[in-house]
This record gives structure tokens, sequence and C-alpha cells, in this order.
């Protein structure tokens, strides 16, 4: 007999203990994701990686891996969220503050064997409408990148095309290409 989760509100969930894999909530309920597996982690890495590389050093934008973002009623945990530097939130000393209340100019999503690539395109879907001004869903199988932006088709990006971040991080020169070489030893 299946079991009906528990509906909570934003604040009693934010309340329970952080947990591995980390606890999301959409909708008032609350989901595990996944672990990573090889190809997720590897293509997570090198994404945090190839936009640290050119968005620390001007101070452009950071990337941050499994990084909490609770905005908009929901507290999501994209595989990677990209926020520019001015959009940093800052604590009363000047520092970073643990906690994200505004949503990422960017989020990743990499699909791995769950959840479903459905699912995955909701969340990008509800991160645009919700105020991020891209969302990137990065297929390892297909070896593509399929972006979402407010007021757009998703686009997709295949083989040499460039990953365009717009204004976030416009000198990224990372081709499709180039990102899933990661993956090849």
């Amino acid at each position: 007999m299946a079991v009906a989760p528990t509906r909570l509100t934003i604040e009693e969930f934010l309340r329970l203990p952080e947990e591995k894999p980390a606890l999301e909530f959409a909708d008032g309920v609350v989901t595990q994701k996944v672990s990573p597996k090889g190809r997720h982690g590897i293509l997570q890495g090198e994404l945090v990686e190839q936009f640290n590389r050119h968005g620390v050093p001007g101070k452009l934008a950071r990337a941050n891996p499994e990084l909490r973002t609770t905005f908009a009623g929901e507290s999501l945990v994209p595989d990677v969220a990209v926020y520019r530097w001015e959009r940093l939130p800052v604590d009363p000393d000047g520092r970073i503050s643990d906690d994200f209340t505004q949503p990422p100019d960017i989020t990743i999503e990499i699909v791995s064997p769950e959840p479903s690539v459905n699912a995955l395109v909701r969340g990008c879907v509800w991160y645009v409408a919700n105020g991020v001004q891209m969302a990137l869903l990065v297929d390892p199988s297909d070896e593509s990148v399929l972006a979402f932006q407010p007021e757009s088709q998703a686009t997709p990006w295949r083989s040499s095309d460039r990953i365009d971040l717009g204004s976030v991080l416009p000198n990224l020169g990372l081709t499709v290409d180039e990102l899933f070489a990661a993956l090849r030893p």
C-alpha cells in the first residue's frame, strides 16, 4: 500500500536537518536527490571548474555545485547554481552568506538514471518561470545541452555549438564537444 507523503510548509522543511544526498522541497513535498554517478559527477565538476575559471578572476560570476537555493516557496539543490558576482549574498561581515534566497542566474541539471528527463525539464521550466535567467539541461547519453530562457523556446546545443551563457559569462568559450570530452579519459 502506498503511503501519501506528509505535506510541510517551507518553514518546517527548512528546520529539517541536512541529509546526503540533499533533500528538496517543492509543492509542499519533500524528495531526496539521487547520489550522482560517474558521468554526472565528472560533468558537474567540469562545469563548475570551467565557469569559475572564467567568472571568478574578473568577479563576473561564481558557480557552486549542489547549492541549496530557497526562493519562490521552494527549496531546491540544482546540480550547479551560478550567481553573478554582484548578486552573491553576503553576511554583515562581508562574507558569502550560508543562505541563498534569491534565484540563481543560471541553474544546471545533469540527466542521470533518476529523476526522469521529463521531471528535469519541468524543473528547468519552473526555474525560468521563477526568476532564473537560464536553465541548462545537460544530457550525457546523447551529448547535448538544452537551454531554457524566459519567453523563449528551448534551444538545443550539440557538438561544436558554443555554450552561450549570455551576460552572466559572456566570454566562456566552451563548446558542447569540449564539455563532453571530460568523459573520455
